[in-house]
């Protein structure tokens, strides 16, 4: 009777699935496919699938650019175009999707469904966007911070608002290398399920001693019932000069868009010289790049 292999599928559900060590080398070829977009044919005769069940801007163009740029086919799925929505299982997608793809990306709700469709799946399985976790934002965050620091060891990042997917994911994948990431939010908003981060309260205490302060919108999808509640939660919490004054010297503001300037973040740093959130935004496709690189090799 023949022995079955071990499976080696490489999933990215959360982030925690790489090492450190395996984050800084990402990091590096990143670096070198941003100073060479079209250097690599990783992908080339392959096809990756992309899932969006949510609307997306830096997400898809970043994954559709980068797939083409690495030599493979974009193939964009959105919601309602598969059979999944007249009731085929999770599963079944799953094997399909492995017969003709050779890795699924998937923006969603519930993470359970991006489980369930791993678990059934022989191809790798990326996030590029759950409730729970938002791991591809997490690995352009380091690259722009070592970009602009020439380091990531003994960073500090405050994160200042709700305690989301972004927060978490930032917080998980940062502990990784070397990143202390503190997240200040209202009571009701406090980040759970990152247990190497520190929590606070307080803005001005968070962002004592950052390198970057951190921000993101604060009404995301399926929070428009209670907009009007979490803006009046949330204001004391908006970055603006005087919040990145009371960071280190030199200290940065990332957000992760899409911005709303005069809630979470004020135009003036939004649009100013003391941020890199557009880099940051740039970041996502060669970030992304590198990903796929590793789950494919």
């Amino acid at each position: 009777m023949a022995h079955r292999l071990p499976d080696l599928t490489r999933h990215l559900l959360t982030g925690t699935e790489l090492e450190g060590h395996e984050i800084i080398e990402l990091l590096d070829r990143a670096d070198a496919l941003k100073a060479a977009p079209l250097s690599s044919r990783a992908l080339e005769g392959r096809s990756i699938a992309l899932i969006f069940e949510r609307p997306s801007t830096r997400t898809r163009l970043s994954f559709e650019a980068g797939v083409f740029e690495l030599g493979g086919q974009p193939v964009v799925l959105r919601a309602g175009e598969l059979q999944l929505s007249r009731g085929e299982s999770v599963g079944d997608t799953a094997r399909i999707l492995s017969r003709h793809m050779a890795a699924i990306g998937v923006r969603t709700g519930p993470d359970e469904l991006l489980e369930e469709l791993a678990a059934h799946a022989t191809v790798p399985v990326f996030n590029m966007l759950t409730a729970g976790h938002h791991p591809c934002q997490a690995l352009a965050d380091l690259m722009t911070l070592r970009e602009e620091f020439g380091r990531l060891e003994g960073l500090k990042v405050a994160y200042v608002g709700d305690g989301n997917n972004v927060a978490r994911s930032l917080a998980l994948v940062g502990a990784r290398v070397g990143v202390e990431v503190e997240v200040a939010s209202p009571e009701g908003y406090t980040l759970t399920g990152a247990p190497g981060a520190v929590l606070s309260t307080d803005p001005a205490e968070a962002v004592a001693g950052a390198h970057a302060i951190y921000a993101d919108v604060w009404v995301s999808m399926g929070d428009e019932a209670t907009a009007d509640e979490r803006r009046a939660a949330l204001a004391p919490y908006r970055l603006d000069e005087a919040l990145l004054d009371l960071a280190a010297p030199n200290a940065i503001a990332l957000h992760c868009l899409p911005a709303h300037p005069g809630e979470e973040i004020t135009a003036e740093l939004l649009y100013g010289p003391r941020q890199r959130i557009w880099e940051q935004a740039e970041n996502r496709r060669h970030a992304q790049k590198a990903l796929l690189e590793l789950l494919l090799r």
